[in-house]
Parts: C-alpha cells; sequence; structure tokens
C-alpha cells in the first residue's frame, strides 16, 4: 500500500508539470518573443485594417455622396460638359433584309469629369463600383436614336460598372444589347435626350479608334469590310440641337450563296429556253411546251427572291439581272410565234400560188367523162408514176371501129393522164424557184438567226453587269 500511494503521488506531479510547460510555451508562441529572439532577421507582416469596418471611411462619405445635388449636371449653368464615347461591338448578327433590322451587342463607355466626385488618395488609385452607386450619381442620358428595343444585360447581375478616379474622372461602362432598326445607312447612332448641346457635348475620344470590333465576328452572309465614326448636330423644332454620334458599318455581301440560289437558276433557264430554236418549228407542243416552262420557272425564281427581300422602291440589282433574264426567255416564246404565224402565211401564199399554176396548165378533156377526169386531176399520183407517164407523146387519136360495140378507146385516156401529169412537174420546178427567191421570208431563217443573237446578246449582259457590280 505504501508503494501504490507514492507511485500515484509521482505521476500526478508529472502531469502537472507537463501541463504547466504546455501552457508555457503556447504563450510564447502567441505573442511572438520567443521566435523574434530566436530569428531576428524575419519581419513581421500585420494584416491591413480593413477601412471598410471604419464609419469614418465609408464610400458615400469618402465620395461625398450625400453632400451634393447629383440630380443638375456637373458645373451646372457653366459650359457644356464634354463627354468622351468609346464602344467595343462584342457580337453583330441576326441581320434580317425583310424586317431591315439587326442586333447588336456593345460594350459602351462613357467619359467625363464630375469634381463632386473627388477624394483624397495618398496612392492615386481608383476606386470601381457596380451599379448601385450608379443610380446615386449623375450620369449622361445617352440613348440609341433608331432602336427598337435596347437592354443593359443583367446576367448576373446589372453589366454596369462605375471607375472614378482621385480628381473627379469618371469612366461609366455598360453592356448593351441594341435592336436597331435603321438598315438604310446600317449605322448605330447616340444622343443625350434631355441634355442639349449647351449643356452636354458628346464627342468620340479617340476618332475612329473610338470603334472596335472582336476579331471573332463572323457573319454567314455578310462580310464586315471596314467601318467609321462621324458625329453631327441634330435639330428637333421643340427643344433644340443635339449632339449625335454614329457608327457606320460597310458590309459586303457573299456572293456565293445567291449565285447557287438564285443567279444560276436563272442563267439556265434562259440557256434552256435557246434548246426551241433546234427544235422544228412544225412541233408545236414540243416548242410552246418548252417556252411556257421556262417562263414559269423565271416567274418562281423571281418570286422566292422577292419574298427574302425588303419591299422598297428602289431598283436592286438581283432585280435587274433576273427581269433582264425574264425578258430573254419572254422573247423566246415570241420567237416561236413569229416563226408559226410567218410559216402559216407562207403556206396560204404556196398554196394560192400552186392552185394557180394548176389552173392554168389544165387539158381539154372534153370526149372524157367528169368522174375520170377528176380521178386523173387529183393529186394523188406520186413522182414515181409521173416518171413513168413521161413516155408518152402527143400522137393523133385514130378512130377504130370497135370489135365489140360496148369498148372504150384507151388511147385518149393515156393522152389525157400525159398531159395532167406533164402540168404536175411544171408545177413543182414552178415552186421550187419561187422559195430560192423568198429565202428572207423563210420561216427557218428565223430560228437560224435567232441561235446566234441570243446568246450573243444575253453573254454581252452579262459582261456589263458583273464589270459593273462586282
Amino acid at each position: 500500500m505504501p508503494y501504490l500511494s507514492g507511485a500515484a503521488v509521482l505521476l500526478l506531479c508529472m502531469f502537472v508539470s507537463g501541463e504547466c510547460w504546455k501552457h508555457g510555451h503556447r504563450v510564447r508562441r502567441w505573442t511572438g518573443t520567443a521566435d523574434t529572439r530566436a530569428r531576428p532577421n524575419i519581419p513581421i507582416f500585420k494584416k491591413p485594417p480593413d477601412v471598410t469596418k471604419s464609419r469614418k471611411t465609408k464610400t458615400d462619405q469618402l465620395l461625398k455622396v450625400d453632400d451634393h445635388d447629383f440630380t443638375m449636371r456637373p458645373a451646372f449653368g457653366g459650359p457644356a460638359i464634354p463627354v468622351g464615347v468609346d464602344v467595343q461591338v462584342e457580337s453583330l448578327d441576326s441581320i434580317s433584309e425583310v424586317d431591315m433590322d439587326f442586333t447588336m451587342t456593345l460594350y459602351l463607355r462613357h467619359y467625363w469629369k464630375d469634381e463632386r466626385l473627388s477624394f483624397s488618395s495618398s496612392t492615386n488609385k481608383s476606386m470601381t463600383f457596380d451599379g448601385r452607386l450608379v443610380k446615386k450619381i449623375w450620369v449622361p442620358d445617352v440613348f440609341f436614336v433608331h432602336s427598337k428595343r435596347s437592354f443593359i444585360h443583367d446576367t448576373t447581375t446589372d453589366n454596369i460598372m462605375l471607375r472614378v478616379f482621385p480628381d473627379g474622372h469618371v469612366l461609366y461602362s455598360l453592356r448593351s444589347c441594341s435592336f436597331n432598326c435603321d438598315f438604310s445607312v446600317f449605322s448605330q447612332n447616340h444622343k443625350a435626350y434631355a441634355y442639349t448641346d449647351e449643356d452636354l457635348m458628346l464627342y468620340w475620344k479617340s476618332g475612329d479608334e473610338s470603334l472596335s470590333t472582336d476579331d471573332r465576328i463572323s457573319l454567314s452572309q455578310f462580310l464586315i469590310q471596314k467601318f467609321h465614326t462621324t458625329s453631327r448636330l441634330a435639330f428637333y423644332s421643340s427643344t433644340g440641337w443635339y449632339n449625335r454620334l454614329y457608327i457606320n458599318f460597310t458590309l459586303r455581301r457573299h456572293i456565293f450563296f445567291f449565285l447557287l440560289q438564285t443567279y444560276f437558276p436563272a442563267t439556265l433557264m434562259v440557256m434552256l429556253s435557246w434548246v426551241s430554236f433546234w427544235i422544228d418549228r412544225r412541233a408545236v407542243p414540243a416548242r410552246v411546251s418548252l417556252g411556257i416552262t421556262t417562263v414559269l420557272t423565271m416567274s418562281t425564281i423571281i418570286t422566292g427572291v422577292n419574298a427574302s427581300m425588303p419591299r422598297v422602291s428602289y431598283i436592286k440589282a438581283v432585280d435587274i439581272y433576273l427581269w433582264v433574264s425574264f425578258v430573254f426567255v419572254f422573247l423566246s416564246v415570241l420567237e416561236y410565234a413569229a416563226v408559226n404565224y410567218l410559216s402559216t402565211v407562207q403556206d396560204r401564199r404556196e398554196r394560192k400560188m400552186r392552185e394557180r399554176a394548176r389552173s392554168q396548165s389544165l387539158p381539154c378533156t372534153c370526149s372524157i367523162s367528169q368522174t375520170r377526169t377528176m380521178t386523173m386531176m387529183d393529186g394523188t399520183y406520186s413522182e414515181a408514176d409521173t416518171n413513168s407517164l413521161a413516155g408518152y407523146t402527143e400522137e393523133p387519136i385514130v378512130q377504130e371501129e370497135p370489135d365489140e360495140k360496148n369498148q372504150v378507146p384507151e388511147k385518149s385516156e393515156h393522152m389525157v393522164v400525159h398531159l395532167s401529169m406533164s402540168s404536175e412537174s411544171a408545177g413543182i420546178k414552178k415552186r421550187k424557184s419561187l422559195r430560192a427567191l423568198s429565202i428572207i421570208q423563210n420561216t427557218h431563217a428565223i430560228d437560224k438567226y435567232s441561235r446566234m443573237i441570243f446568246p450573243g446578246s444575253y453573254i454581252f449582259f452579262n459582261l456589263i453587269y458583273w464589270s459593273v457590280y462586282c
């Protein structure tokens, strides 16, 4: 027992001495006394105080927002305050020729000086704020003149930045999306709504360099060729003169899409209409159906193109090409109408001349019955029959006593047939000579000339068109 109680006392003393050593070491570590003495060459860094926790250095009191009336512009009553503007275009898309509008997302920045926002700073560094402070100070009331709808992006908060420098210079930036309708000049313009040029003077901060675009901007139908900035004054009879800033874009259309969809089909339809010049003029259904098909196809192409274009009063370049192509197709139909009409007139004239020549060369057929004479004089005899009868000559008719009572003299019939066939061969020779003399009135010549005139004229038109509009 005495040994056990002595061991317990010894253990208790050792535990108490260990706790006292730990407590002393912890105190020396947090106070830094022992570390400083052990490592005198290492500096001590202290956390700077948080100025926002001090009541005297609150942002509102630092900028003295409550001490001034920010409903009035800076330097009210004095000269106009200059406000510089620059723009960075982030995206340009949704270009619609039918509605004549486009969508633009941009960063719009304003620069001005407001001495009421100046503050003292030993480091001369600026302070940056979000949109909550913008509601308490004065900012320029710039808006898009021809905008259908504009808004400030608000994901995840309002995309507004306000940067204030110690001398009172202010940078106000916002990310805006504008649905613009001024497609006639494809421009974006800004102006102040309430302040005239006597109170607010808008200007481009760096000239043409005030406008910059993202290099990743690419449009499906257009290529941004160039852009520039301009400024001018605009007068409103009720309120006065205002400064207005313009952003002008020059876009170049990607022509290959329209070549495939518009120009190539129109050209092929015109070339298809020329096929009728090589079709026989007597093939009326073939030539008429071909002409009507090409005309209707050209009308469909023109209607489809106009449906995707704005309804404007001026003539567009594509309208010139399509309507000239339509005229070529329509003229090919009229060409066959002229061929068919002149062919009908010529056939009627030749028929009359043939009948006149036949009536002048009729033989005397007094001794032959009327029915037999008409059978021999019609045009059913072929050329071979005519040649076989060419050996007959005009011999005197010898009257012989018939052996039988009902016998008919055959020699007189052969002589009449010979005379009638001789007159037919003479008429054929006369018609051939008339055709040789009237080559100008031949309807085949019109088709022959059209094969050269139509393609040549269309090629000449294409040379002029593409040299002007390319």
